[in-house]
């Protein structure tokens, strides 16, 4: 009897750590979980440690400098941050813990742009448009870039004149009208005949229809072509005469 119960006993023995493997090794896999995830949250607690009024470098939560400072020096575990006022031409518009301010927007009168309100150390410049631009790109109240008004070709007329913010709307002239694209509508072209002149030049949708008095030899063709039918009447006159002094003479006369 003995002889059959150590062989079973090993047996038993054998199966249980074959069984106890796999769940050992889950075990070590939910716990390496665990610290992974414990890692990651106490980072993200330690990032965001930090109060609104104040900035993280390293493992410090340093005060932010006020707008129109920048940071000079970083503060340390016995050190407050150490601030510097922003140069001329630069600016810094709130609570910071930037090491250099931003620079100024520089408005271009060769683009088009004038100053509207200067730069200072808490806020940066704000552009507007010149005289005859528009502009292309707003931005907070003001321009960013500008772009010269349209100029209206010949043959067509403003419809509408530009502003600050829209271009000029240059409309084509109708048949019969003209204009030089710098008027708010297009002209009638001249009635030469109405005017007791002649149409020297049509006109087109630049220009208007040029017109001229009759000239000399207008006249001269006038007087020559009178001239030659009174001098044709006076010969058919003669002519009719002598056939009518030809019918009254005798006969006997003739010889």
């Amino acid at each position: 009897m003995w002889r059959n119960v150590g062989p079973i006993c090993f047996e038993k023995k054998s199966m249980l750590r074959q069984n106890h493997t796999p769940y050992f090794a889950q075990l070590m896999l939910i716990m390496y979980l665990v610290l992974f995830d414990l890692n990651l949250i106490g980072n993200g607690i330690a990032s965001a440690k930090c109060r609104q009024a104040e900035y993280q470098v390293g493992d410090e939560c340093c005060p932010t400098c006020p707008p129109g400072m920048h940071v000079k020096r970083h503060c340390t575990e016995f050190t407050s941050t150490s601030c510097a006022s922003c140069t001329e031409g630069t600016f810094q518009d709130g609570d910071n813990g930037r090491e250099q301010c931003f620079s100024c927007k520089h408005c271009d009168p060769g683009l088009g742009l004038k100053v509207k309100k200067s730069c200072s150390s808490t806020s940066d410049a704000v552009c507007e448009v010149l005289d005859g631009f528009f502009c292309s790109d707003s931005n907070g109240g003001g321009c960013r870039a500008a772009q010269r008004h349209t100029v209206c070709s010949p043959g067509h007329y403003i419809g509408q004149r530009g502003t600050a913010d829209k271009d000029t709307e240059c409309l084509h002239c109708t048949d019969g009208t003209f204009s030089n694209g710098t008027s708010s509508s297009c002209q009638n072209h001249k009635k030469c005949e109405s005017v007791g002149l002649k149409l020297i030049i049509p006109g087109t949708d630049s220009t208007d229809s040029e017109c001229g008095e009759h000239g000399p030899q207008t006249i001269v063709a006038g007087v020559i072509s009178g001239v030659m039918l009174v001098v044709a009447l006076i010969i058919i006159a003669i002519h009719c005469k002598k056939k009518r002094i030809i019918k009254l003479r005798p006969m006997g006369s003739l010889s």
